[in-house]
């Protein structure tokens, strides 16, 4: 869900998957940086799918989103880590992405377009609104989503193919939900989808993305929703962002390049100092911090004849590179906790149909960020 959902547009990529003995992807041991994998969610629960799932300050809880068995939309829950106390925090209302924990643990913040239920968009339309906002972005552009992927059962049986397709919903607005009293509060009112929000490690500010300027920017505001300032202006769709640890920096997705890659980049606050720290070489998405704000974890993917999502780390300056999972099912949307012991994600790993959230005892860092095996 680091995510899987965030907004801007109708993205479809269809990539050819290998036939069973085709397997050309050099031998890679995952156990090497992690252990003791378990499933968190599943059908068994009413879930039908889910992803993007968040710790969340204490670790004793994740927050994530689901399809309910029998619907088609994304709604938000929260549960305890050992999967009791299952609870759906949204309305069950329209669709909803992109939940973050409050540092107090006291409040949730997530998306949802409860008040404004039109239906997604496709590239035309968002072909029309850049034109009104003056903004200049491909189709391919709007691959920013971080929604969890689409397989069908019979393309995952056969593992003849992947279709993966993104939903923006023009009505999504950023929420507040209050534990202690069950109250939801809009925070964001603008035209255009507003979506993919985090909150500072003070609590004190959201980053988030929008299309409220015809192009899908990263923007920062107050944690009441008030005074929203740009951060990026370059082409290209900017989404799925996240502070830094130490709240001094931001990280983010974009397609600069308009190749239907995806490039991960690191900026300030004042949005002055961007870096790219990958190339457009492939597809990077869903970036997510280590606790030491030394290492950044995310989704890669090379499209061709042999086409997988695993999970990569890499360093915050973009010196080095280390492939984390190889399963040949769908891995993605990773987060760590917040004192590095866990690592928890999206996958269909164990031949499931559809994807669901997984954790795992992470031991490839320290909880300072030092590198405990040596490079693959």
């Amino acid at each position: 869900m680091q995510r899987w959902q965030r907004y801007c547009g109708l993205f479809s990529m269809l990539a050819s998957s290998w036939a069973a003995g085709q397997e050309t992807r050099p031998a890679h041991d995952e156990s090497r940086w992690f252990g003791n994998v378990r499933q968190l969610t599943s059908v068994q629960m009413g879930l039908a799918r889910s992803g993007e799932a968040y710790f969340s300050p204490d670790g004793k809880r994740i927050s994530f989103q689901a399809y309910p068995v029998g619907k088609e939309d994304y709604q938000i829950y929260v549960m305890n880590l050992d999967g009791s106390d299952l609870k759906m925090v949204s309305t069950g209302v329209g669709a909803c992405t992109c939940s973050f924990f409050h540092p107090s643990g006291q409040k949730l913040l997530f998306a949802a377009n409860h008040d404004d239920l039109r239906p997604p968009e496709g590239p035309a339309q968002h072909e029309a609104r850049r034109a009104r906002g003056g903004g200049e972005q491909s189709e391919q552009d709007q691959a920013g989503s971080d929604q969890p992927p689409t397989r069908s059962a019979s393309q995952a049986k056969a593992r003849r193919g992947l279709n993966y397709v993104w939903k923006y919903y023009p009505g999504m607005e950023l929420y507040e939900y209050t534990f202690a009293t069950g109250a939801l509060r809009r925070l964001t009112y603008s035209d255009g989808y507003d979506a993919e929000g985090s909150y500072s490690p003070d609590g004190r500010l959201i980053v988030f993305s929008s299309f409220r300027d015809g192009n899908q920017e990263v923007y920062i505001c107050e944690a009441d929703g008030r005074n929203p300032r740009r951060i990026t202006h370059s082409a290209g769709g900017d989404g799925g962002p996240f502070f830094s640890p130490d709240g001094k920096r931001i990280v983010y997705r974009s397609d600069r390049t308009g190749n239907g890659n995806l490039q991960i980049f690191v900026n300030n606050l004042e949005g002055t100092a961007e870096k790219a720290i990958t190339g457009n070489d492939a597809f990077h998405w869903c970036p997510y911090w280590h606790p030491s704000g030394k290492w950044i974890i995310f989704t890669h993917a090379r499209f061709g004849p042999d086409p997988n999502f695993d999970l990569y780390l890499v360093r915050d300056d973009g010196s080095e590179m280390h492939q984390v999972t190889s399963d040949p099912a769908f891995d993605g949307l990773p987060v760590f906790s917040p004192d590095g012991r866990y690592l928890i994600w999206t996958s269909t790993r164990n031949g499931l149909d559809s994807p669901q959230v997984f954790i795992a005892d992470f031991r490839g860092l320290s909880p300072d960020g030092e590198l405990r095996l040596s490079a693959p």
